[in-house]
């Protein structure tokens, strides 16, 4: 059976050593699930409108939009990138999240970018794209009837390096002066983290060599300066990460990596490892028989989660249909947690909440709200990041 493990608290380290060689593997990526969607793309039921305009191509956005939404609300947002390697691949691919979230409440978006099938570019103008798509939000954010300050940013593969890139890269701005890009709060989906190599890695091989070339020619500019794990700093926005360990495109270890840096900078990140799952597990239409959407429906769930312990979505309706109750952190803890078989550093948060004690580790922000514990059956939280046998 595949199983999830959302992991928050690693106690084991993996060495900087194996990062060199595993980024290498996304060079070869043509990103063949999102080309098999149609371009242009079908997106029915959106708001489309131009966020920016390069020479004669216009840049659209898809809006989602909640029932009933108008101008005078004050909604969360979030802007989702597709993958294809900077190369292909249609806003279609994140269609069904923005579907979902708008049902729960959100102003969901997707966001077309050039691409060098389509517009012969590199993907370091993929990232201006993308940076101007956040702030196209943000300078319109009265006009929409969203929350300036609670902008997300996700996206799979590429598309997550895109989201990535708009809370970590300094450079890669078309308005360096203009309103910030920068999200406040990741949603990413087996993203591309890592894109040079780790000071105090292991010397790549000849081979390796030849794949950091060919990957540089695709960014269009200094790897490192398109890598966001090497600019990691403090102050970045809260983020979750979905990813297989069966992954041959973008390595799990990179993400994994991304993550407890993410931590070391103080900044929250959502570790959540599916194993045996390969790139692009996470798509809506995947899957075999009772398993089609599995995955999809997994993620989308935690995804809600995470949203919902932002204070971005109200709680989920009762199965009556009743408004639902917002659990605090202690509430949803105490109820992921009962009658489990847990690591020693999740028995200490239990007692703590049977004594009655404050949660060890806890920010203030997250004891503001509660997340989806992960559904029966699907993984346990293992401290050393590796999924249970």
């Amino acid at each position: 059976m595949t199983r999830s493990t959302l992991l928050r608290r690693n106690r084991r380290l993996r060495p900087a050593a194996a990062l060199p060689i595993a980024v290498l593997l996304l060079a070869a990526f043509a990103g063949p699930a999102p080309a098999q969607r149609p371009y242009p793309p079908i997106m029915e039921g959106t708001i489309s409108e131009v966020y920016r305009s390069v020479g004669d191509v216009e840049l659209r956005i898809y809006l989602c939009n909640p029932k009933g939404h108008s101008a005078e609300d004050n909604r969360p947002a979030i802007v989702f990138f597709f993958g294809g390697g900077w190369r292909t691949g249609s806003p279609q691919q994140f269609l069904p999240h923005c579907r979902y979230l708008a049902d729960r409440g959100m102003v969901a978006a997707a966001a077309d970018y050039r691409v060098a099938s389509r517009h012969g570019v590199t993907a370091d103008e993929c990232v201006k794209d993308a940076k101007s798509a956040v702030r196209w939000l943000r300078t319109n954010a009265d006009r929409l009837g969203i929350d300036p300050d609670r902008i997300a940013a996700g996206g799979g593969s590429a598309g997550g390096h895109l989201a990535a890139a708009t809370a970590t890269l300094p450079d890669h701005d078309p308005d360096p002066d203009g309103v910030s890009p920068a999200p406040n709060a990741l949603v990413l989906f087996n993203p591309a983290t890592v894109l040079a190599p780790v000071e105090g890695g292991s010397e790549p091989t000849d081979e390796a060599s030849e794949r950091l070339e060919a990957l540089a020619e695709r960014l269009g500019a200094p790897a490192e300066s398109m890598s966001p794990y090497h600019h990691l700093r403090a102050g970045l926005p809260p983020t979750i990460i979905f990813h297989g360990t069966a992954d041959q495109t973008v390595a799990h270890d990179t993400a994994h990596d991304f993550c407890v840096g993410l931590r070391k900078k103080r900044a929250r990140c959502d570790f959540v490892s599916y194993r045996d799952q390969g790139h692009g597990f996470f798509n809506y239409g995947r899957g075999e028989g009772d398993g089609k959407n599995k995955m999809y429906e997994d993620t989308v769930s935690k995804m809600d989660g995470f949203l919902y312990s932002l204070e971005w979505l109200d709680p989920k309706p009762n199965p009556d249909g009743t408004p639902g109750k917002r659990e605090t952190l202690e509430e949803s803890l105490a109820r992921a947690l009962a009658n489990q078989r847990l690591p020693a550093h999740i028995n200490e948060i239990k007692e703590a909440l049977e004594a009655g004690k404050s949660i060890p580790g806890a920010s203030e922000d997250a004891k503001k709200g509660g997340e989806e514990p992960a559904p029966s059956g699907e993984g346990e939280p293992d401290p050393d990041g590796i999924e249970q046998e």
